[in-house]
């Protein structure tokens, strides 16, 4: 699988130059041939961020939120970009194939300059890319940006027990299992059990 990473995106994507854009994503060819960019989200991506939202929330019960119980407003979507943008302790992230959004993930640190090197991420894929490599390029990318941020210094996340394809991707990038929250799901009369992982990136 071939690949060309490139450094971490700039604030403001749509305004830089060719060269400058190149520097600011990652292009990995996934298992399939296709390339996928990965890279910070900007404002411009609001509208295809919401379809998405629509989209891969009917694929799985894996997330937090079902069909038609996410569905930002455009300006609401916006904003919550622009609260990301130039942040040091917060990212959106977007997976890119063919110009469509195939992937997102997002990071918030803490607020509080006890908390503020840690935080939680979450991520999701569409379907039809499962398996081809793009969780693995979407979370290297990440932990890139924590690294290059010289604050982040840890990365938590949940994840359901019965996900094993998440569980086994994340400790091949090196997370470990710190403990069990139970019943945090509650689907179709069925409560489901949280893994909770974190890795160390200093």
């Amino acid at each position: 699988m071939g690949s060309n990473p490139t450094s971490q995106t700039p604030w403001t994507l749509y305004d830089m130059s060719g060269k400058e854009r190149e520097k600011a994503m990652k292009v990995v060819e996934l298992k399939n041939g296709e390339m996928v960019s990965i890279r910070e989200t900007v404002k411009e991506d609001a509208s295809r961020i919401i379809d998405y939202l629509c989209m891969v929330a009917g694929e799985t019960d894996f997330l937090t939120f079902g069909p038609g119980e996410f569905l930002p407003t455009l300006d609401q979507e916006v904003v919550a970009i622009e609260e990301m943008l130039g942040a040091s302790k917060k990212t959106m992230t977007v997976a890119v194939v063919n110009n469509k959004i195939i992937g997102c993930m997002s990071f918030s640190g803490g607020t509080r300059p006890r908390v503020q090197h840690t935080g939680e991420l979450g991520i999701s894929i569409l379907r039809d890319y499962w398996g081809l490599g793009v969780g693995t390029a979407m979370m290297e990318y990440l932990i890139d940006w924590g690294k290059d941020s010289k604050v982040i210094r840890k990365f938590n996340l949940r994840v359901r027990d019965d996900n094993t394809r998440a569980i086994t991707l994340y400790k091949k990038l090196g997370f470990i299992e710190e403990g069990i929250t139970t019943r945090e799901f509650y689907i179709n009369g069925k409560f489901f059990d949280f893994v909770r992982m974190g890795l160390c990136i200093d």
